[in-house]
Order: C-alpha cells, then structure tokens, then sequence
C-alpha cells in the first residue's frame, strides 16, 4: 500500500498499473470492448488494457454515435466489462452527458463501475463520432473548467483523466494542440488530440504536448493509419483501437446473415458453442461446480 495525496491507494490498483504502463510511452494497445463476450475475448488474447468505446456501447444497443446513448447504459456496459476484466478499462464519457456537475457525478459512477480512466471531450452535445463530419466544440475554457471537475470528482488520485479535443477538423491542428495543452494545465493525465488529418500531424503530437499521449487507430477513419511500432517510436502512451471487436463483429454477422439469407446453412466459420463457451471460462465453471458438488456429496 502506497500514499499519493492523502489517499491510501494500492500498487496493484488498475488505475495504479494503467499509469505505469502510460509512463513507459510504449504505445500500449487497447481494443474497444462494449459488452461481457467482447470483453472475455479480449482478456484471452492477453492484451494490457482495455478501451469501453462509446461507439461501440452505442453500436451494442442499435444506435448511431450521435449522442444518443445515455450515461446509465454507459455505466452498465462498463460494470458488465470491468467485471470481466483484470486489466486496466480506459472508459469512454463522451462529453460528460452535460455541464461540470454532469461530468462530476459521472467520474464518481464510473470509479464506481471499476474504470481506471474516464475520457471526456470538448464536442458540444448531442457529440457524433469523431469520424464522422458535423462535429462542433465548445469553448476551450468550458471544457477546462468541466476537467477540473472531474479532477476534483475522482475518489482515487490515480484515475487516469483524459482530456480529447475534436477541434482539428473545423478550428486545424495548431487550435487542437493548444487545446489539449490546456486541458493538460486543467489536470488531464493523457491526452487526446482525435484525427489529425496527416501523418507529419500524427508524428508531431507525442512532442507537442504537455501530458502522454492516446492515438486513436480507425481503420478508414479520418486518420492515416500508422503502424504500431512507429506509435511506440513517436512516443504515444496508449492507442486505443475502438471498432476493433464490434466492427469485426458487425461483418462477420452481416456476412453469415447474407449466407442464411441465400440458404446456405453451413457453419461458415462459426465456432461449436462449447468452442465459444470455452472462451468465455467454462473450464472455471464447470470445474468449481465440480468441486463443491463433490464437497457437498461427501459431506
């Protein structure tokens, strides 16, 4: 047990991990998860972190990223993932779901569902996807003050805050850059400059900026794609890759569906349940059923 602040926190904390990772500028990778399935499959693969994606969250329920989900189906979908989890979960807030008091209450709900990093930006609401056109942002200074809020909110000193700005696309990069440094000043722990819109723009943020870094890799998104061993070489903390499950998900469901559609009943790739089931931990399960089935028969 170590003191930071005036708060006993363990070493051993996600949030405490999340930040030793996040200082090694390593370009850690974390895939966007969304429900306890996606969330199973990624803990099997072995990655570090995990990133709760709002687009993902929204996808999960029928809906666009538009703004229409809501803060108790975010709380959810994190409770069901962190619970799934024994990495670190960097959590999407979109912007908050309102004004610094909105933003205060949700750093406490979403400590409370077990994310070791809550992400807000500066969009004005309803927010849209970051990819995608329209988007608007809010006056920088607004959106500094509702980070110290969230400063101010969280009960552990080591919950990561992440500052994201999505004024590249309509106020250019230099306005994102010295946004995200003054989110930096209003206490964010890594920040987010989403789509820079060229690779000299990608390459130049890591030393521009007065916090760690998140890249944000989306395949045919508004950002060129770089590799990942040039993320880690620049110097990015984190890179999150948000459609990663969902959008693998999303085809390879719309593909079975087109083949069931033209009467083809074949498995097309689709795993056995107990394959599934397998990697959702029925081994554990079966096996502690076992166990205490045989305790009690011997009892």
């Amino acid at each position: 047990m170590a003191i930071r602040g005036s708060v006993p926190v363990s070493e051993n904390s996600p949030a405490a991990r999340l930040r030793d990772l996040l200082d090694q500028r390593s370009a850690v990778v974390a895939p966007g998860v969304f429900d306890g399935l996606s969330a199973a499959l990624t803990a099997s693969a072995g990655f570090q972190a995990a990133y709760l994606s709002g687009a993902a969250v929204a996808a999960a329920t029928g809906l666009p990223d538009i703004g229409l989900a809501t803060q108790t189906e975010f709380v959810h979908q994190l409770d069901v993932v962190a619970g799934r989890l024994d990495v670190p979960v960097v959590a999407d807030a979109d912007t908050g779901f309102g004004d610094v008091t909105n933003a205060y209450r949700t750093v406490r709900l979403y400590e409370r569902a077990g994310a070791a990093a809550i992400q807000l930006e500066d969009q004005e609401f309803p927010k849209r996807c970051g990819h995608l056109d329209g988007k608007r942002v809010v006056d920088a200074d607004e959106f500094a003050r509702k980070i110290e809020a969230a400063v101010e909110a969280r009960l552990d000193p080591d919950t990561v805050i992440v500052g994201r700005t999505d004024s590249c696309a309509t106020l250019g990069f230099e306005e994102a850059v010295r946004r995200v440094n003054l989110y930096a000043e209003a206490g964010a722990d890594l920040v987010f400059l989403e789509a820079p819109q060229t690779v000299e723009q990608v390459r130049e943020v890591p030393s521009r900026v007065k916090a760690p870094a998140l890249f944000n890799l989306v395949p045919r998104g508004k950002t060129p794609v770089v590799e990942l061993a040039e993320l880690a070489e620049l110097g990015y903390a984190l890179v999150i890759m948000p459609g990663l499950c969902v959008g693998s998900a999303a085809s390879a469901m719309r593909a079975a569906l087109e083949r069931a559609a033209r009467g083809d009943v074949g498995t097309g790739g689709q795993d056995s349940p107990k394959g599934m089931f397998d990697s959702l931990g029925l081994g554990f399960w079966e096996d502690l059923r076992e166990r205490h089935a045989g305790e009690s028969a011997d009892a």
